[in-house]
């Protein structure tokens, strides 16, 4: 039941993520917010794994072409789906922007089955589509008819793009021949590595203001890599233990604490039929860790 603990460490770190790159988005742009996540994440990651052999010395891993490029579609696509995040928080409010982003879990599970030999259970499946109908939920405007297409239309494709990452995430972690937890550890490294020094490339050649942004605003950005970071362990370990679909619904558990920060932090107002939401996802992921 390990996944299970390492899923809502997961959950709790990304909610207060989103919360801090959603006051970031206020005053930086999207590219900056973006940064913001992975900027002092490296450090972290590295302290994590050398903590990792000083508790359990174990070798190094050994890189393969596969290996490769599941670490780099990875880190490609939670660029992708970070950036339509921020998108989404500064089309609607804070709660909703994070709800909509949540449809990864169905999209994982179907994608998941299509193309990557996953296997979910009758009960898996039941609670994936529960939580998959919570989400669309807490995605409305003023209601089902007042949905708007385009924000559901970006909504999906953030969690296509987040549940891709999770996909190429899992095949990295079981394609480096070394034990958990150090595996999972060592795909971390890499990814935000690789997604640090693209954006700081990318800052200093196409925008030079937004590390000047970030620079203005230290402790709101050491904030939010610090709990990406966290919140990345534990999703990263959480699917070298179990199937992406599994530990995404379960993750869905992260909108309690997003609903509770967003009404409590940064005041926005929450409606009946979010609180009935919160019971579908409560359901799913019952439904999930009994199956």
């Amino acid at each position: 039941m390990t996944w299970i603990f390492f899923t809502f460490l997961a959950a709790f770190m990304q909610a207060w993520r989103n919360a801090f790159q959603s006051q970031l988005s206020k005053d930086v742009n999207i590219a900056g917010v973006t940064l913001a996540r992975f900027i002092w994440a490296t450090p972290i990651a590295i302290a994590y794994l050398v903590g990792l052999y000083i508790w359990q010395p174990v070798g190094l891993p050994f890189i393969t072409v596969k290996f490769s490029a599941y670490v780099l579609g990875a880190s490609a696509m939670q660029i992708l789906a970070t950036a339509l995040m921020v998108k989404l928080f500064k089309m609607k409010n804070f709660a909703v922007g994070a709800g909509l982003a949540k449809s990864e879990a169905l999209v994982a599970a179907i994608l998941g089955v299509v193309f990557f030999g996953t296997e979910l259970s009758f009960l898996g499946w039941i609670g994936v589509l529960i939580g998959g109908i919570a989400v669309f939920m807490l995605s409305s405007k003023g209601g089902v008819k007042q949905l708007s297409f385009a924000t559901i239309l970006l909504g999906l494709a953030c969690g296509a793009a987040f549940a891709l990452t999770s996909l190429w995430v899992r095949e990295a972690s079981l394609n480096l021949d070394l034990p958990f937890p150090h595996r999972a550890a060592w795909v971390l490294l890499f990814v935000i590595a690789i997604q640090t020094t693209v954006l700081l490339i990318y800052s200093s050649l196409v925008d030079k203001n937004t590390l000047e942004g970030l620079m203005q605003r230290p402790k709101l950005t050491l904030l939010t890599s610090a709990t990406s970071c966290i919140g990345s362990i534990g999703w990263f370990s959480a699917m070298s233990l179990q199937a992406v679909p599994y530990v995404k619904t379960l993750g869905q558990v992260e909108v309690f604490f997003t609903l509770l920060i967003a009404t409590l932090w940064l005041k926005d107002k929450v409606k009946i039929k979010d609180m009935l939401a919160l019971i579908l996802i409560a359901v799913a992921a019952i439904l999930v860790m009994w199956s």
